[in-house]
């Protein structure tokens, strides 16, 4: 509380303070080791997250950081892999909204393995953290997936998403008479979006090496101590796997004005 004087009067402001800030993340792990196969020849002379998006002039990994800082990331560490120095070199070049550490795999540990050795190089291993995969494109808010993770007490959260098909769907009523026809409509099945909350005792539970979603993430959801938070409907998401991701990611990023 700040007392003001203004033409003799006192007033009083009163500062709101956010209850659940303590508890959101302020760290984050991106994994940026992949080969990107699909993505060649884009990928022939860089990692995948340094592909960039038509029509933005930045890399998929410049748009991942200045969106993890507006939610309120300081520090970030990316496990690299494929082609590390490139990718190295253009962080230590670029002006970024947060403080980068970059990690290099000496061998192959597998996405388990490697979010363990990262996750090793956070700041802050007390707190929680966030991940994701360097390929994703999105926009949504950080903080309330960070809440909803919290409410639920889980160790770990996964961010859902209803991808659209890429074939144009029929409707029909119960007669068999089509009565509609859908572009690309989104799937009725949610996803793993490739974005995460991991609360602090997270990493010990991590695979040496290995997949930790065919090892961790069963287990956690065996003990309900996983959790799924929907990313709300109108939000942008798009994996970017091959050319085709990258043309569609440009014309819709075009149609949002962006």
């Amino acid at each position: 509380m700040r007392a003001l004087a203004a033409g003799g009067t006192q007033h009083t402001v009163r500062f709101m303070s956010d209850p659940n800030a303590a508890s959101r993340p302020v760290q984050a792990v991106i994994l940026a080791g992949g080969q990107g196969s699909r993505l060649r020849p884009y990928t022939d002379d860089r990692p995948k997250p340094m592909v960039e998006i038509p029509g933005t002039g930045t890399p998929i990994i410049g748009h991942q950081l200045v969106w993890l800082a507006e939610e309120g990331v300081t520090d970030v560490v990316v496990s690299c892999g494929h082609l590390a120095d490139v990718l190295q070199k253009w962080l230590e070049s670029a002006d970024l909204p947060v403080n980068v550490k970059t990690v290099v795999e000496t061998e192959p540990l597998g996405r388990g393995g490697g979010l363990k050795y990262a996750a090793a190089h956070l700041p802050h291993p007390d707190r929680a953290w966030y991940a994701t995969n360097g390929d994703i494109w999105t926009r949504f808010s950080l903080r309330d997936m960070a809440d909803f993770h919290t409410e639920r007490d889980a160790v770990a959260t996964i961010a859902l998403a209803r991808p659209r098909i890429p074939w144009g769907a029929v409707q029909t009523d119960g007669f068999g008479h089509v009565t509609d026809f859908i572009e690309s409509p989104p799937t009725t099945y949610e996803i793993n979006a490739g974005l995460y909350v991991f609360s602090p005792e997270f990493a010990g539970l991590l695979p040496e090496r290995g997949d930790h979603e065919r090892t961790t993430f069963p287990h956690l959801a065996r003990e309900r101590r996983l959790a799924g938070f929907p990313i709300p409907q109108g939000s942008y998401w798009r994996a970017i796997d091959t050319a085709k991701d990258l043309t569609e990611a440009a014309k819709e990023l075009a149609a949002l004005g962006r």
